[in-house]
């Protein structure tokens, strides 16, 4: 007897090599996914960066101090008797030269009694009425009484700038004091922006308790007046260098305790390693390169280096 023919063997052919395609075509298509992927990874892993090239120049260390201008002599104008104001010849923020006459005070005995003993004795000429002078030049800064006020020998009057003692006190912290000379060359810069030439002309003799500076007296050649109490900056030079080379401080890269300096150097286009550097001095957004030397020619990138590897990928984004 026959046994009847089976289509299981069959199927089971059929399904196995259906399968067996899927599984080909899964796989192929798999690794063209990944290498997609590892291309885009590629163009990713280009950081984009800026360049900049090392610059030769004089450098200078300095620190920049506040200054406040003062007239240190202050002549007072007295009154030389009891009496009343009679003419007042001031006026604040005028200048004055010494001798000119400010004020007249009539005694009170000679407001009392008027014009009394003129009449009894016509060679008598008595008034009654004192003048007073500046007693030396300046500005007046204060002026203290008008016409008609009653005062007393002796009270002051007015106050008077002395034009010559006119200066800069600067507030030099006393551990910077190495640095300042007397007879040395300071720049002071007003709010303004205008730049006056001074010179250290003393010392004074105390410091302050709480914030230990010492003032610094700073002569000016100035024939503009610049009035007292405002507040300058002062620029004390620490050190100077000619001919340094230099990088901006964006530049510069280090550890998180600061005691390795590097930069990023490109080599190509698209490749920048690790150039450890030691640094010199530094003069505002300029950092002093002491070597490696670099050349003119050499690409530094100055942003987008904060976290490159060494041989990292990069693009230039500026020309």
């Amino acid at each position: 007897m026959k046994r009847p023919i089976t289509r299981y063997p069959v199927i089971r052919l059929l399904l196995f090599a259906a399968v067996t395609a899927l599984s080909l075509h899964s796989c192929s298509g798999g690794k063209k996914s990944g290498d997609d992927d590892e291309d885009n990874s590629k163009v990713q892993a280009q950081t984009p960066v800026t360049i900049t090239t090392v610059g030769e120049g004089n450098m200078a260390d300095y620190i920049d101090l506040n200054a406040t201008s003062a007239f240190l002599q202050k002549n007072y104008v007295k009154s030389n008797a009891n009496g009343y104001v009679e003419m007042v010849n001031a006026q604040p923020g005028h200048f004055v030269n010494k001798g000119q006459l400010l004020f007249t005070v009539k005694t009170k005995e000679a407001q009392a009694i008027g014009n009394s003993i003129n009449v009894l004795d016509t060679t008598f000429k008595f008034s009654g009425v004192n003048k007073i002078k500046a007693p030396g030049p300046g500005y007046i800064s204060q002026l203290n009484h008008q016409k008609g006020d009653y005062v007393q020998d002796g009270e002051a009057l007015a106050t008077i700038s002395d034009r010559s003692s006119f200066v800069f006190l600067m507030q030099l912290p006393y551990e910077l004091k190495q640095y300042v000379k007397s007879g040395q060359g300071i720049q002071l810069t007003l709010p303004g922006g205008e730049k006056l030439e001074g010179t250290v002309a003393s010392f004074m003799p105390s410091v302050d308790t709480v914030a230990q500076t010492q003032g610094v007296v700073i002569k000016v050649n100035s024939g503009e007046q610049i009035p007292e109490n405002l507040v300058a900056r002062a620029r004390v030079i620490k050190s100077e260098k000619t001919n340094a080379t230099s990088l901006p401080k964006e530049a510069i890269l280090s550890n998180e305790i600061q005691t390795e300096f590097w930069v990023m150097k490109l080599v190509n286009d698209t490749t920048a390693v690790k150039v450890p550097v030691t640094k010199g001095i530094q003069a505002g957004d300029k950092i002093e390169i002491l070597s490696p030397k670099f050349s003119p020619k050499d690409r530094i990138i100055v942003t987008g280096n904060y976290g490159l590897a060494d041989t990292a990928k990069v693009k230039i984004t500026n020309p």
